[in-house]
Parts: C-alpha cells; structure tokens; sequence
C-alpha cells in the first residue's frame, strides 16, 4: 500500500524521535539507581534529556519545541521508561503540564517555555484551599499543591486556584463548578516540601508538594486551567465558540492537557514492563533453576509465559497508537476529536497500564528468589509498576464512563481526553 505523503513524513518524525529516546536507554538504565537515590535526575542526565528535546515534546514551534503528535511522544516516553521509569514519568508529567503554553501571551511563552533548558511542571490541590484574589493588573494567590513530580528540575511551576471576588469569595461558574485558573509562577518563589516524596516507586520523580503564600501573579502570567479550554473535554454533542486565549493553531492543541497527561502516563507502564520482559528473556536463556531438572529457556511453561507476556503488552501498546493516529487525522481535519474515540482513547489508557502491571507481575513471579535482588532491575522496576498502577489513570474505576457510554447513559467526563 502507498504511503500518502502526510503518512510519510509521520513515520520519518516517529522513526527519529524514538531513535532518540533508545540512544539514552543505555545512560538511563546505568544511571536508574543514582536517580532513585537522588530523587531527581543527576546533572548528565538532565543534560542528555535537554540536547535531545525531551522536556520540549508538547511545547509549540514558535517557542522552539517540537509539537509532537502524540502517537509518536507515547512511544517516546514508553522507550524513555526502559531506561528509568521515574525518568519517564517526570518527561510524561512536564508534557502535560507543558500544553497550557498553547494558550499564553506570546511573550510569556517565550520567558517561560522558549529556553533549550526550560522544564514547567504543576502538581494537583492539595489539603490546604487553593484561591486566587483579584487585585490591580493580577492575583494574589494562596494554596499548597502535591505530586508535583519532576519539579525540581524545572524553574516554573503551575498553581491551580479557584478565583475569588473582591472580598474572598468563592466564585463559581453557571453549572456550579468552581471558576478556576492556572497561574504560573518562578518555582524560586513557592515553597517546596521535599520530605513528603517517601514512596516505593517512582521514587526518582521527587514528586513533593509546594506552596505559596499572598504571592502577587500578573494576569498575563494566568491561564485557562490545566490548559483545557472551554471547547474541550465537554458532553458528547455539546458545541462552543472556540477558546479565545488558544494562541497556537497547530492540530496538537486540538487536543487537550488531560489527553497528553493520560497518554503519557500509561506509556510509562508499557515502558517497564517492555524492559522487564526483555530482562527475563535475557535471564531464562542463562538460568538454571537449581529445582529444576531443565535450563528455563527448556521449559514450555516458561516459553508459554514469556509469549503470553509479550501479546499483552503489544497489544495494548498497539491499540492505543492506532486510535493516537486516528484522533490526530480528526483534529487535523474536523478540528476536534469524536466523542466516541474519546471514550476508546479513554480506556485504552487503563487497558494498557493493566495490562503491563499484569505482565510485569507474571514475569516478576517466573524470576523466582533472582528478582528479589536489588543488584538486578526486577524489583526496582516491579515497585515501579505497581506505584504506576496505583495512580488515578490505572484505577479501573476510570473505566466507569466507558461502561455508561456503551449503555446509552451519560457517562463521566472525569478524565476523558
């Protein structure tokens, strides 16, 4: 079959930046344990990530990033996370973060996205109210934030804030919601607590908490919030004049920051369990189990296992960068993404985060005492996983919304793309 020109060039972006993503596996898989230790990613590596663009997949061309489709940043974060799982997530949870520079006065895009070492990360409210107070020409912003993972390599910061009245109000919108924005201030400026990321995975993406406290933010350094504009993320059927504050034209910002950060996240989960399974082949092909009467690369269960490990994890990887594909082809030429591709994209992204802590806990078992070592990635990547897993986008509960749309109910717009 002939490849039309627009599949072409697709497949050229794609073949490069994965080249990309497996020329730093071998620096990550070596440097897995200093960043697990460090809880952030040490001086070389960062500068690794930098050169080849990582931190920059979702940013715009017009500030020198690279605009990514997102069937091609998945299988970037997926290649990152055979190298380090943690690495990975903190490139997943910057990309997201990163899309709201689509709707920013150009100047502040630039100061704040356009430096080669420029990395922006936000986290989610924590206990503490987030609220913004309206005064001259901004807000002044109080509230604390958690899970802000990958933020101490970045130099700005996100806070999302419920905007108030004059008086301190909570303000709402028409249908009840809270009337929110996303203020972006220097990371120097917040207060960090470090002492918080105390985990069993992941341990490498720092993901503390942070605060501010009456902290003055210029209006035109606050944005829609989460970088999902007002035509996005609604009911099926539901029409909206297209979001003023959407600067940027190109068919990535079609689709919304929920959609990067979901994308993004699941991959990681596809990621480790590719190189996990790839550790287990290497290692069945040497051992031999002293209980045995065969070398584990004899054994027919085994072989069954490590096939049926690799089905679950192609499969669920390839269902998802289909619909990626199919969903940028409608935001290219329709302008949106269908509501019932929404929902599919939806549950290919739990799918495929089950599936890979599924295979991962397969494999993991079929290691035996080998994988209980900490001289050897199993374990480290097997409380990756399962700290992966953990995190709303794995919760089967995510699935819920896809149920009620196939049953002719309204489903939950929770976390659709």
């Amino acid at each position: 079959m002939k490849m039309d020109p627009f599949d072409s060039a697709q497949t050229k972006v794609e073949g490069e930046w994965i080249g990309r993503a497996r020329a730093l596996k071998p620096l990550l898989e070596t440097a897995a344990p200093r960043i697990e230790q460090a809880k952030m990613m040490p001086p070389d590596v960062l500068q690794a990530l930098r050169d080849a663009q990582m931190l920059r997949m979702t940013t715009p061309r017009s500030v020198g990033g690279a605009e990514l489709d997102l069937a091609t940043y998945a299988q970037v974060v997926a290649t990152i996370a055979e190298g380090d799982a943690s690495t990975a997530w903190c490139i997943a949870q910057i990309s997201g973060s990163s899309m709201c520079s689509a709707y920013l006065d150009p100047g502040v895009a630039k100061e704040v996205f356009g430096s080669a070492d420029s990395a922006f990360t936000w986290g989610f409210a924590g206990g503490k109210s987030c609220r913004a107070a309206p005064v001259k020409d901004g807000w002044i912003v109080n509230g604390e934030w958690t899970f802000a993972s990958g933020n101490r390599i970045c130099q700005w910061l996100g806070a999302h804030a419920q905007l108030c009245d004059e008086e301190g109000k909570p303000r709402f919108r028409a249908d009840g919601r809270p009337l929110e924005r996303t203020m972006l201030l220097p990371r120097s400026s917040a207060t960090v607590n470090e002492d918080v990321w105390d985990v069993i995975g992941l341990i490498g993406t720092g993901s503390d908490s942070y605060s501010v406290t009456d902290l003055f933010v210029p209006e035109k350094y606050s944005v829609v919030p989460r970088g999902i504009g007002r035509d996005q993320q609604l009911p099926e059927g539901a029409t909206a004049e297209p979001e003023p504050e959407r600067r940027e034209s190109g068919v990535l910002y079609k689709h919304t920051g929920q959609a990067a950060y979901q994308v993004g996240l699941s991959s990681v989960a596809i990621g480790i369990a590719r190189a996990t399974l790839d550790a287990f082949i290497a290692l069945a092909k040497e051992k031999s189990p002293s209980s045995a009467v065969r070398p584990l690369r004899d054994d027919s269960w085994i072989q069954a296992r490590i096939a049926q490990a690799d089905a679950k994890i192609s499969a669920a990887s390839a269902w998802l960068i289909q619909l990626l594909r199919e969903a940028w082809h409608e935001c290219a030429t329709r302008g949106q993404m269908s509501f019932p591709l929404r929902v599919k994209i939806r549950a290919a992204c739990t799918h495929q985060i089950n599936e890979a802590r599924d295979a991962v806990d397969m494999i993991y078992a079929e290691a035996g005492a080998t994988a209980i070592f900490r001289s050897n990635a199993f374990e480290r990547r097997f409380r990756d996983m399962h700290t992966v897993s953990q995190q709303v986008q794995g919760s089967i509960a995510r699935m819920q919304s896809v149920g009620q749309y196939y049953l002719g109910t309204a489903p939950q717009l929770f976390l659709l793309p």
